[in-house]
């Protein structure tokens, strides 16, 4: 039998394992209840920010249909929602001694599947094709196809890798001149470089180095320096209007005009390459000039626009729709010019004024194997001719 001492000490030893017992708890549950704190508040922050992106994206996918956001995002928006989707692409070749670098350019993410859009100019050539994202991760590139006649290209990496975040392409044919748009690339290699400007013109002619006319072309003033080539040019959406491309300069830096080709031919050019590996552009094949007053005045003509062909290629859609050319050569400030041939003043609903006309309709509304209705001056009286468009032959 127990004592009553004993009891007692048995009592007091339970207490206090009964109070420390509880201390022990309250310290515990403080301890978790400030955790649970810490962790509320940066699960709210999380989930402010992902509310805020998802509204962001939300008013890019309206693009310039949004009402919401009349004057679109700010710079610092655009440029957090598009850096993920940005890299810099650096071209090898094989050299005795190894690998070496010899070009560098940008792309972007065109799909979360792996496929970057970039220039043709930048991967030209190339044996081994890198991949720099922003973040610092480097990746190995496959090339998937390019198009010379439009300087575009398009090349692959893994996109088990990592996660893969594409850009929207937006409607170029919705730019005006004086419109805001963002460049963002890696001139001389400087990483993420942002450079802001205006659309200063539309529909330009650019002559690439290999010869090749691309047309539509959008001018601008945001700074494009070597090593954009290929990133985008963005509207205050933050949607791909553009791929950079060239800029005009004697340096060889910019002085205030850069060029872009236009998202609208990007996309289907893009789309092509990575469905079949090539692009395939339609052809009249023929040459010529734009009429000035001093060659209608040679040919006796009551207007002063249109394209008067000088040349025909043989066995060309032209050439078999029984379009001619002069015989006669004239000199016009300063040219010898074959005049006496039909002038081209329109095709299918389209007045032609110049020769950027017909080239940009057919480039961006037709297809090879598509017919087109000219309409032309021949000995001074209107004629309609219809035209089989064929597939632009390979470059020599």
């Amino acid at each position: 039998m127990f004592s009553t001492k004993k009891w007692t000490v048995i009592y007091v030893i339970l207490m206090i394992g009964l109070v420390v017992s509880m201390l022990g708890l309250t310290i515990l549950y403080t301890n978790l209840n400030r955790k649970h704190v810490i962790l509320q508040g940066e699960f709210e922050k999380v989930s402010s920010h992902v509310d805020s992106l998802r509204e962001t994206v939300d008013l890019i996918k309206l693009g310039s249909n949004n009402s919401k956001l009349p004057y679109g995002l700010t710079s610092q928006q655009i440029y957090d929602l598009v850096e993920p989707s940005i890299v810099k692409i650096t071209v090898k070749v094989k050299r005795n001694y190894g690998l070496v670098p010899y070009a560098q350019g940008s792309g972007f993410i065109f799909s979360e599947d792996g496929f970057i859009v970039t220039n043709h100019h930048v991967v030209m050539g190339a044996d081994w094709i890198e991949v720099t994202f922003l973040e610092g991760t480097i990746n190995t590139a496959e090339f998937v196809g390019a198009d010379p006649y439009s300087d575009l290209a398009v090349i692959k990496v893994n996109p088990e890798i990592q996660d893969l975040q594409q850009l929207f392409v937006g409607n170029s044919s919705l730019l005006e001149v004086g419109d805001p748009v963002f460049a963002i690339g890696n001139p001389f290699g400087l990483s993420g470089s942002m450079s802001e400007g205006i659309v200063s013109q539309l529909d330009r002619t650019l002559s690439t180095q290999y010869g090749y006319l691309i047309v539509g072309v959008i001018q601008t003033d945001a700074a494009i320096n070597p090593g954009n080539s290929g990133g985008p040019l963005l509207n205050k959406w933050g949607e791909v209007v553009g791929v950079n491309s060239a800029i005009a300069s004697k340096s060889g830096d910019f002085s205030g005009v850069g060029f872009a080709i236009p998202s609208n031919l990007m996309a289907r050019v893009a789309l092509s390459l990575i469905k079949q590996g090539n692009y395939t552009h339609p052809w009249l094949g023929l040459a010529g000039v734009d009429v000035t007053p001093a060659i209608a005045e040679a040919m006796d003509l009551n207007l002063s626009r249109g394209f008067l062909l000088t040349y025909v290629a043989p066995n060309s859609p032209v050439e078999k729709a029984g379009i001619k050319v002069g015989t006669k050569t004239v000199i016009i400030d300063g040219q010898r010019i074959n005049i006496g041939g039909d002038i081209i003043i329109g095709i299918d609903d389209l007045q032609v004024r110049k020769l950027e006309d017909l080239l940009v309709f057919i480039e961006y509304n037709r297809s090879p194997n598509d017919s087109v209705i000219l309409k032309i001056i021949r000995e001074n009286e209107v004629m309609i001719v219809e035209v089989e468009l064929e597939e632009r032959p390979p470059p020599r």
